[in-house]
């Protein structure tokens, strides 16, 4: 005769708990944009109310004011301690706890899922969006490190939610705006030297194919440096770029009286450190046609005055300058 097994009992499953209170940071809110920057945004504050499921900020996040920076000194056989020698930003570490609330299992696994897909490095670097209630915005490019890894013990995970303390690396520590701080000058009157229409007797001779721009204000918002990308619309002749320690950026007229710059092209000098080039809008390499040894040089935070000298060709050109400013912090 068979012995009776007795059934097992099975635990009910707890409701859903409650979710924590978010951090409140005033109006900024943040989300994390995945896959070199071109994913879908995940809101990280956008929380509405308990029948929605949600990705909740938790307190906690750290290194998203002052980066961390790397000294450099020599050391003396005669003299106490070290001399100072110089210093750069590091790379940046920043980690965000965040709460996955789900109305049921399945939405927190569709959460996690989504996280997966946009964090995953292979796919690129994420965007770290943080966005005052004015639309202003600053971006911090981050690469996810760690953190979701996972743990069922019972005050990190349970039926519905879960806990991550999401690990970020940022090769570039510095938090840029949405769109570049720029400014243009215009140089020349649109007329040619000699007249093309009238007789050479009486000669005309018209004004203004020369044009300089000598201590012009940029205004720099950011907290250190940022590096220019000037636009020089043609005719242009030559061109001298001076900053107000006087260094120069400088291109001589050719030899053969031609224009450097001709009518409809722009040649653009991008004085990003990694990016440093000097191509017009067909592609055109005018590296060799810069003057001896130039000095790219970027803008001091706050108000410097620099000088923009251009010498036009037949015709109305233009000199434009745009930068993006670095920041600090997101505030």
């Amino acid at each position: 005769m068979p012995i009776p097994v007795p059934a097992r009992a099975i635990p009910p499953v707890a409701s859903n708990p409650p979710p924590p209170a978010p951090v409140k940071w005033g109006r900024t809110s943040l989300s994390v944009v995945g896959n070199n920057g071109e994913g879908e945004p995940i809101s990280l504050t956008g929380f509405r109310d308990h029948g929605w499921p949600s990705i909740i900020l938790q307190p906690g996040a750290t290194g998203l004011d002052m980066p961390p920076f790397a000294l450099f000194s020599d050391d003396s056989p005669n003299l106490d301690g070290s001399i100072y020698r110089s210093a750069r930003a590091s790379a940046r570490e920043v980690v965000i706890p965040v709460y996955l609330y789900g109305i049921d299992r399945t939405t927190v696994n569709q959460i996690k899922r989504k996280l997966f897909q946009n964090l995953n490095p292979k796919r690129g670097y994420c965007l770290l969006r943080f966005t005052e209630g004015d639309n202003r915005s600053r971006i911090l490019q981050a690469y996810y490190k760690g953190g979701m890894e996972g743990s069922e013990s019972t005050d990190t995970a349970g039926f519905t939610w879960a806990k991550y303390g999401l690990s970020f690396t940022c090769m570039d520590p510095w938090f840029y705006p949405d769109r570049p701080e720029s400014v243009r000058w215009d140089f020349g009157s649109g007329e040619p030297l000699l007249s093309t229409s009238q007789a050479f007797f009486p000669m005309r001779i018209s004004a203004g194919v020369m044009g300089t721009g000598s201590g012009l204000t940029i205004s720099n918002p950011g907290d250190i440096e940022a590096w220019p990308t000037w636009q020089l619309h043609g005719p242009i002749k030559n061109f001298t770029l001076t900053s107000p320690y006087g260094q120069t950026v400088k291109a001589s007229a050719p030899a053969d009286g031609s224009d450097l710059v001709p009518t409809g092209r722009v040649l653009t000098i991008d004085t990003r450190p990694g990016h440093k080039t000097v191509k017009d809008d067909l592609d055109a390499n005018y590296w060799s046609r810069l003057d001896t040894a130039p000095e790219f040089w970027s803008i001091d935070p706050g108000e410097s005055t620099a000088s923009v000298s251009v010498v036009t060709g037949a015709g109305k050109a233009a000199v434009a300058l745009s930068f993006f400013p670095r920041y600090a912090s997101f505030i």
